[in-house]
């Protein structure tokens, strides 16, 4: 009996370290394309490997997986945070959970879980492949499957049970290895990306941190909010991240122009600013603008939102009319910026799309017309915004399938009576 598996990324090893573990006979062979296995992994976090989250601010899946939501709530349920927390403590890995949530290893070095999954490997005598790349699955009509390589040197296998991690693809045609199954691909796109804005005032605020802020595509119903970097190109940090992850199908058809607006108090009002604008009126009449003003906000940052609202900077409290505080308001509550592009957020490149949720039985992970073919990770049309929730469901789809094969082979070794 022979198990292939396509992808040494988190997905792939996982599932075959908790396969083996199970079947110990079994023979299984991880194949992966690259010269390295869990490279994403190693980069994962800023090199820190942010494994997952705590979830104890998700109150909705949807929150935090865009795409593939249902999925993930079955998932979870079967092979939850706490359960990966629990197998990582229990190799001697100690974790720890950040303010917002992240759980990273308390070395915050990425190559102890990296070495923990390939020490596991080797131990447990798992075949793993590198510089393997897999161009062609073939369902034969024996019901076993047949792998084809890109090097022909390499020749090819046959496998009795198949496990698809080979990760998302910025192209369909990395998914070419499907051509000859009956699936259908969901053209992939970017999920995560930073965003170009135009405009003269990049120098001004380079650099800028905003806590705090909401952003939303204007004329539509995506937004998110979370810390806001301000850069030499645009605009940057989790406020961003999400939304693009949210909004990635729209911006794509919209070549990725449009119009931002963002909230510099974050999730407040409209009436909750106008109340706290009001006090400063009420307070510092005598006092100047530039010297009294919220103190989230960089002295700067307050200084460029002043001058963009009309306002002089040397204007008291006291003195601003009606206009002039509703045209503050505005900018601090609808602030537009002019979207001109993306930029990739090359160190954990995402990708929406992949093989269509309904190819797929979402509680095995089998597909549906190929019987002993699994998929895991971001090769199916799951994605998720920033920490740690795409590493989450790698680990989860590749835990539920060790078990779906597991359970398989232990019934079919049964004895009938």
């Amino acid at each position: 009996m022979h198990i292939a598996i396509i992808g040494a990324g988190a997905a792939g090893c996982f599932c075959a370290i908790n396969l083996k573990r199970q079947c110990p006979d079994l023979n299984i062979s991880i194949y992966e394309a690259g010269r390295k296995a869990l490279a994403k992994v190693a980069i994962t976090g800023g090199g820190r490997c942010n494994l997952t989250n705590t979830f104890k601010q998700v109150s909705d899946l949807k929150q935090v997986y865009p795409r593939g939501d249902k999925l993930m709530k079955r998932a979870l349920m079967r092979f939850s945070e706490k359960d990966l927390c629990n197998w990582f403590e229990g190799e001697g890995v100690k974790l720890v959970a950040q303010e917002d949530e992240c759980i990273f290893p308390a070395s915050q070095d990425a190559m102890q879980i990296v070495n923990t999954l390939l020490g596991n490997i080797h131990r447990l005598g798992i075949a793993l492949q590198t510089s393997h790349k897999v161009t062609q699955i073939e369902h034969s009509k024996d019901g076993r499957y047949r792998l084809r390589f890109q090097n022909e040197a390499q020749g090819e296998i046959q496998a009795d049970y198949v496990v698809v991690c080979s990760g998302g693809h910025p192209t369909k045609k990395g998914f070419e290895m499907f051509s000859s199954l009956d699936l259908q691909v969901i053209a992939p796109l970017p999920s995560l990306f930073t965003l170009n804005i135009a405009g003269n005032w990049h120098q001004t605020l380079m650099g800028t941190v905003v806590e705090n802020a909401s952003v939303m595509i204007a004329g539509t119903k995506f937004k998110s909010h979370g810390a806001l970097l301000l850069t030499h190109w645009g605009m940057s940090g989790p406020a961003i991240l999400k939304l693009t992850s949210y909004a990635a199908r729209h911006l794509a058809e919209q070549n990725y122009r449009g119009n931002l607006l963002i909230n510099w108090f974050g999730t407040s009002s409209e009436i909750e600013i106008k109340q706290e604008l009001s006090t400063f009126m009420r307070d510092y009449p005598a006092r100047q603008v530039t010297n009294e003003y919220p103190r989230h906000l960089s002295s700067r940052h307050w200084h460029y939102l002043i001058t963009k609202s009309n306002i002089s900077e040397t204007q008291r409290w006291g003195t601003i009319n009606s206009k002039e505080f509703n045209r503050l308001v505005t900018t601090l509550t609808a602030d537009p910026y002019m979207v001109t592009g993306k930029c990739p957020f090359k160190e954990e490149f995402v990708t929406c799309g992949g093989v269509a949720l309904s190819n797929i039985n979402i509680n095995t992970l089998e597909a549906k017309k190929h019987p002993g073919l699994f998929l895991a990770g971001e090769v199916l049309d799951v994605d998720a915004v920033t920490g740690g929730f795409n590493l989450q469901a790698a680990w989860s789809t590749g835990y539920i399938i060790s078990q779906e094969i597991a359970l398989r082979l232990q019934a079919d070794s049964t004895p009938h009576m």
